[in-house]
């Protein structure tokens, strides 16, 4: 069956409720729909039914005298129910305005929440939902947030990943009317903890406002990472501490300026790759019973979605009105909410065409690029989703950030001892100039990452070798069994002080090697003390104490958030260990212009000097140094991921006169302090597992040639 394709909407901007001086206009974008009715819904879930005017490009409208902020409002659209025609319509069905600022109410998941009938998705239920599901708020604009009164620079850019409730719902110092909420987010406490740990941005976790799945629900639980939207204009209710009828509009608002005021960037993680509704089968609370095919990537059956985004259905960008409405989406958070940039949730599924097929040349791409609204914002792709071609790492091109997965694997193999050899493990450490280098792109576009939301904690990852996702009540089988985690010899919790000595070393070795990395290093919160989720790897369902970050638990791990404030602080005060673009084996010159003798990058092998072809193809080597170097400063990073100590001998000449330990992930002791000028040439015995930054003496000026 032929796919159809409709007219987008002449101006998308007056999509949604819009309030005046004389009521409300409202308009929603229904392209087949040969009528649509407006729903005013009172406090006691009455309802007021208008009849709305088409216009010829597909958007009914209506102006309202006297509605104001606060009113309730839905829509029911009428049309053919010809499901093999991409056509389920069916006016029993309230739903939800893909362009309301806000969404109170929640779903009755055993209420008529589905357009079909227990018996058949071939049928539709006549029985009406408004009693079961949410319902779209009228919200008047008022001013954005302050701005940010310094802008970050790429290479300065801390990114600390976190969910909003989880982050502060037991935290002791915020208080308890405000865990878990926007405004917990922005309190004091976790302020000064950001700042004083060197965070310059946080990425939160899906604010726009979700859903829970049927099954999760039926399971006992609830969706908590949020990958599940239903309101791209909306913040999440739940996420308000004062009231769900405008008011999480101003409490987001508020939040951004009390971070902004603090230095603190705001990127969101969008999840604009697919909807809250699941697949056909799913129930119908807004896009779909607004046009199943207007909305949604069918397959050429034109009934089934086609799913590359693993969740039911993909949200089919490659249709002009729901492109519209993604980027109305990013304009209305970044000009009216103030946000500074963007994480694409499987952004892979967003550039692709009416045939399904990734397209770099995509008109979403395009209108990103061309917009002033945009010029400033941050944009990070997770570059990959589960249909054809979809892993896209390396390939998006100038402008955009990406989530660099072959990072995350490499680093994590290496430090449980399972890379052959260096050679890869010298490119990640670079900045993957084998995927970035690339068409004007930047090092600081590979988002570099050890954990995420997705997946083990840094803790549990060198806890576990196996996940335990008992709690997720799906007998073990949800969640990726590709780890690559190391639990030091023990499998879960121990009270055995070697054990869990090594596994804070290991913790100390993958921090220092994710911030000593060129590119952007991205931290999963509560890593930087040592959270645990109890080994389970996929707790997008744990709205409990496995996902909370556990403030005053963890004693024994805090040393881990000193750690890594040293860290962020050294990588801040020495731009040679953070450079703002890709560095090579060239030499160094002084401000002359004249050779200082020493290379911008290089690889030791902590022997005989500079790697050589043997070291690169020893498939045994467990351990390598990066040397870098500016006219100012120069810097070695050793890592040693064996089992034993090994002997390393410091280079001399013009890599450096002499080195000093600047800080190490081994134990007290071990190596010597940092007072310790340690001479070109001497030797000393690095620890197993460890990794150790050294600052060399060197020289900044060229050396004058002798006269004849």
């Amino acid at each position: 069956m032929t796919r159809p394709t409709f007219l987008a909407p002449v101006d998308s901007a007056h999509l949604g409720a819009t309030v005046d001086d004389r009521g409300t206009r409202f308009s929603l974008w229904a392209p087949r729909s040969p009528r649509v009715e407006l729903a005013l819904i009172g406090s006691d879930r009455e309802q007021t039914n208008y009849d709305m005017l088409p216009g010829a490009d597909g958007v009914w409208s209506i102006h309202v005298p006297d509605i104001t902020a606060g009113q309730m409002y839905g829509f029911r659209v009428h049309g053919e129910w010809a499901p093999r025609q991409g056509q389920r319509f069916n006016p029993a069905r309230l739903l939800l305005d893909p362009y309301a600022r806000a969404i109170t109410g929640g779903v009755d998941y055993l209420g008529p929440i589905h357009d079909h009938t227990s018996e058949s998705d071939y049928l539709p239920d006549p029985t009406d939902s408004s009693q079961a599901v949410p319902l779209s708020v009228v919200v008047t604009p008022t001013d954005p947030p302050e701005p940010l009164e310094r802008i970050i620079k790429t290479n300065e850019r801390v990114i600390l990943e976190t969910h909003v409730k989880g982050y502060t719902l037991r935290h002791p110092l915020v208080p308890e009317h405000l865990r878990g909420t926007f405004a917990g987010l922005a309190y004091p406490a976790i302020i000064e903890h950001l700042t004083s740990l060197g965070i310059t941005t946080v990425e939160l976790l899906p604010v726009h406002h979700f859903v829970s799945e049927p099954f999760v629900i039926r399971a006992g639980l609830s969706n908590y990472w949020g990958y599940n939207t239903m309101g791209f204009f909306a913040p999440h209710a739940a996420y308000a501490s004062i009231g769900t009828m405008g008011e999480q509009v101003e409490e987001f608002k508020d939040m951004v300026t009390h971070l902004h005021r603090a230095g603190i960037e705001v990127i969101l993680d969008v999840v604009y790759n697919h909807t809250g509704e699941g697949n056909h089968e799913g129930p119908t609370l807004s896009f779909r019973g607004i046009d199943h095919a207007g909305y949604y990537r069918l397959s050429e059956n034109m009934y089934d979605d086609y799913d590359v985004t693993g969740c039911g259905n993909s949200v089919d960008t490659s249709q002009a009105g729901v492109l519209d409405m993604v980027l109305d989406s990013l304009r209305y958070w970044t000009r009216d909410m103030g946000v500074d940039g963007f994480r694409f949730d499987l952004a892979t599924t967003l550039i692709r065409d009416e045939l399904h097929h990734v397209d770099h040349q995509h008109q979403f791409k395009q209108a990103l690029a061309a917009e002033k609204t945009f010029e400033s914002s941050i944009m990070i792709a997770e570059p990959w989703d589960i249909g054809p071609y979809g892993y896209q790492v390396g390939a998006w091109g100038d402008g955009w950030m990406e989530w660099n997965g072959r990072y995350r694997d490499h680093i994590r193999d290496f430090w449980r001892g399972a890379t052959p050899g260096v050679q890869e493990l010298a490119t990640r450490l670079c900045g993957s100039p084998d995927l970035f280098e690339y068409s004007n792109r930047q090092v600081s576009d590979s988002v570099n990452f050890i954990t995420a939301h997705d997946g083990f904690t840094l803790r549990d990852l060198v806890t576990y070798n196996h996940k335990h996702n008992e709690a997720n009540n799906e007998n073990n089988r949800d969640g990726t069994d590709d780890n690559r985690s190391w639990n030091c010899g023990v499998e879960g919790e121990t009270d055995d002080e070697s054990i869990i000595g090594l596994r804070q070393r290991q913790v100390r070795n993958f921090l220092m090697t994710l911030i000593f990395s060129y590119g952007t290093p991205m931290i999963t919160a509560g890593d930087e003390f040592g959270r645990t989720q109890q080994g389970n790897n996929n707790a997008y369902c744990q709205d409990s104490p496995i996902s909370w970050a556990s403030w005053a638990d963890e004693d024994c791990w805090n040393d881990i958030t000193d750690f890594l404030t040293q860290l962020i602080q050294i990588r801040s005060q020495h731009p040679c260990l953070a450079p703002t673009s890709f560095v090579h084996r060239e030499d160094v010159c002084d401000a002359n212009g004249s050779s200082l003798q020493r290379p911008h990058l290089a690889w030791l092998n902590g022997g005989s000097g500079e790697m050589g072809e043997a070291d690169w193809h020893d498939m045994g080597r467990r351990l390598l140094g990066m040397y870098s170097s500016t006219c100012s400063e120069a810097f070695i990073l050793w890592v040693h991921s064996g089992h034993g100590p090994v002997e390393l001998t410091l280079p001399d000449g013009s890599w450096g006169t002499s080195y000093t330990i600047v800080i190490h992930s081994a134990h007290e002791g071990e190596l010597p302090s940092s007072t310790e000028v340690l001479k070109a040439g001497s030797t000393l015995m690095l620890p197993a597992h460890c990794a150790v930054l050294m600052e060399a003496e060197v020289s900044l000026t060229a050396r004058q040639s002798e006269p004849h």
